[in-house]
């Protein structure tokens, strides 16, 4: 029934393999996208029937573990090439083979013309191998395949204009900071590996296994440096407080590269990680408080930097980095369920979204070429009044816009309303509760107000571009629109899928189907959390409150928004001549990154240039040199008696003869 479960990671690598090895030779780029393309579509079908067969079987029968081969296998220890087939692998699987189809399609449209075409497609099939790895691998080991995997890939893809400086720095930030949040994952690997088998025999990575072990583990203590340790491993890789600087800089890679970082791959994985250990997370109260913080700080604080960006891409960028706090303050909380659910709203409208501004940045590009413009392209104040060039982005753009602003009816209002109240309401933080509601709800405020700050600077009012321009405006092909409209239609109702108890009672007893397919995979941590915290009882008038008070605050945000940027655009202006050093700080990003520049690149570099200038080229080389020099001298003295002439040596030879027979008759 789940035999064929390793045909998803085999079509991408396929399509990989194919395009890697002969697109240079296949040349066509409609044969090269088409393979690309139908090597992730493969992968969702085979998903879906995956999905449809798991679906049937009982909610205790919902795990199943395929084994393809052994691997790695050393006295009581084994770790196989193996898939695990339940319903968090399951969904995450639709996820990332549903948008990363939907993205290759709108790929072929945007690179048509690029030189390195068929090294784009490529480098994208490999991407969604490495996910689908780490997402189905039945071990940590296999994970950890899959985790280095995306961030190779991502090297390989923010630096697809290798060229570019800017874009190869972007490439090399992003790869030296995640291998600083691998090294937690790799510690957190170990150190359960150790403590589990040294203490109770037990010599398994396997997340069957150790989810059976769980109670193995004491509350505090050991399971808390564990669980630290792969916390760190997700900050890097889902681009959290500190380890956060390098995804708004992944902007350099192409449009479809920055949609499927964001919305399908990489930066999920983190949230991802810790669903799948929430049976050993749920075990350490001050690793959950520790996820709650950091994830609604890095919620209100790339919140407050999007507010001020002005390239239209860096403002989704740091919308991402908010949204992953949002479902990493779900993780603290305990509330699983809800942060897998904004993970998968959030691929839909994220991902409508930067292939949106890609269609945008697309039609600039070609209008600003044709009068031989140098005005960025990607600059919201360039733009304005596209709306009526492109009716149909526009169309897509908003519905995804208010789907991440939480107006009600649309996708990102379910998952993220679930997210504040469970924030608020959860049994394991205490008076804590409050704040990480507050700044919950503060995150919120800011999201719909730069959301629609960058919908009003874009598509309304009036056209900021270059004189004469404005004519080579024109809606995108098919290609790229259509991807847009499917992705703008999920975005829209995705969020039916987990409709939350409250709302779902009202209407007739509409069921929250995600909260009961995945159930089973968190049922370990929600038992352990049920046994082990005091369960407050909370009204739904309550609830009904909190929930009216996030969908006011988001109302209040669009409605700044438009005051500022429709009704009156010169408050904005006044406001930075107000407040120029607030401005400033908020614009160049709270100074983070020259922080980080100060504190630890700067210092590395001149420790290298020490060790460089100190020991290699003084020891090292001074040795070397040395070498060499004595070598000279000697070969400077003995160069004379190296003549070439017979007689001298004829001589010299003679003279030996007369030492060696004077030195036995005188001894």
């Amino acid at each position: 029934m789940f035999d064929n479960v390793w045909l998803i990671p085999l079509f991408p690598l396929i399509g990989f393999l194919i395009n890697g090895l002969l697109g240079k030779k296949i040349k066509n780029e409609t044969i090269i996208g088409t393979i690309g393309s139908v090597a992730v579509f493969a992968s969702f079908i085979t998903a879906v029937m995956i999905f449809m067969n798991l679906i049937g079987l009982p909610a205790n029968e919902r795990s199943v573990n395929v084994k393809i081969f052994s691997w790695i296998s050393a006295g009581n220890f084994n770790a196989d090439i193996a898939f695990l087939i339940d319903p968090l692998s399951c969904l995450m699987m639709l996820v990332v083979t549903g948008i990363s189809t939907v993205i290759h399609i709108y790929s072929i449209g945007y690179m048509h013309g690029e030189e390195g075409f068929y090294r784009f497609f490529a480098y994208l099939n490999l991407f969604v191998f490495s996910m689908l790895l780490l997402v189905s691998g039945n071990n940590l080991l296999l994970m950890f395949v899959g985790w280095e995997g995306v961030g190779l890939c991502s090297y390989l893809l923010i630096g697809y204009y290798f060229h570019k400086k800017s874009a190869s720095d972007a490439g090399k930030k992003a790869f030296v900071m995640n291998r600083v949040g691998d090294f937690g994952f790799l510690l957190g690997t170990f150190t359960l590996f150790w403590w589990l088998g040294q203490t109770h025999d037990v010599w398994t990575i396997q997340f069957t296994e150790l989810a059976k072990n769980a109670d193995l583990f004491p509350t505090g203590g050991i399971v808390t440096i564990i669980t630290l340790c792969f916390f760190l491993g997700a900050t890097g890789k889902s681009a959290q407080i500190p380890l956060y600087t390098w995804l708004p800089d992944a902007m350099e890679g192409p449009t479809p590269v920055s949609a499927l970082i964001h919305a399908a791959t990489m930066v999920t994985a983190g949230v991802y990680m810790i669903g799948r250990m929430s049976f050993l997370f749920i075990r350490s109260p001050e690793t959950m408080l520790t996820v709650a913080v950091v994830g609604a700080c890095t919620a209100l604080f790339a919140a407050t930097i999007g507010t001020a960006q002005n390239d239209i891409k860096r403002v989704l960028a740091y919308s991402t980095v908010s949204q992953l706090g949002y479902m990493f303050l779900a993780m603290g909380v305990g509330a699983f369920t809800a942060g897998i659910f904004h993970l998968m709203t959030h691929a839909f409208f994220k991902a409508c979204l930067f292939l949106g501004s890609g269609a945008v940045i697309h039609s600039m590009h070609h209008a600003l070429h044709h009068v031989h413009s140098h005005d960025d392209a990607q600059d919201m104040r360039n733009m304005g009044g596209l709306k009526k060039f492109m009716p149909l982005t526009y169309l897509t753009f908003l519905t995804a816009t208010i789907a991440i602003a939480g107006i009600p009816g649309f996708s990102g209002f379910f998952s993220k309303d679930e997210i504040l109240w469970q924030a608020f309401a959860n049994p394991l933080h205490g008076s804590m509760n409050t704040v990480l509601w507050a700044f919950g709800a503060c995150a919120a405020l800011l999201t719909a107000f730069y959301m629609f700050r960058l919908v009003f600077m874009t598509f309304h009012g009036t056209c900021r571009i270059k004189a004469g321009a404005e004519k080579h405006l024109h809606e995108s092909p098919m290609v790229i629109v259509v991807p847009l409209l499917i992705l703008a239609f999920f975005a829209a109702v995705g969020g039916y899928f987990g409709v939350p108890k409250l709302i779902g009672d009202l209407f007739g007893g509409i069921p929250n189907y995600l909260e009961h397919f995945l159930s089973p995979v968190f049922a370990n941590a929600e038992a352990y959390m049920h046994a082990h915290t005091h369960h407050a009882h909370h009204s739904h008038a309550l609830e009904w409150g909190l929930m009216g008070t996030s969908v006011v605050i988001a109302v209040v945000g669009i409605s700044v928004a438009y005051m500022l940027y429709m009704v009156n655009p010169d408050i904005p202006k006044k406001f930075t001549s107000a407040f120029p050093v607030l401005h400033r700080a908020v614009y160049n990003k709270w100074y983070v990154d020259e922080i980080y520049d100060f504190v630890f690149v700067n210092p590395c570099k001149a420790l290298g240039r020490l060790l460089w200038k100190g020991f290699d080229v003084l020891v090292v080389d001074g040795i070397v040199n040395g070498v060499a020099t004595v070598v000279m001298a000697f070969g400077g003295v003995i160069r004379y008696f190296q003549t070439g002439q017979i007689y001298n040596y004829a001589w010299t030879m003679a003279f030996g003869v007369v030492v060696i027979v004077g030195y036995y008759l005188f001894k």
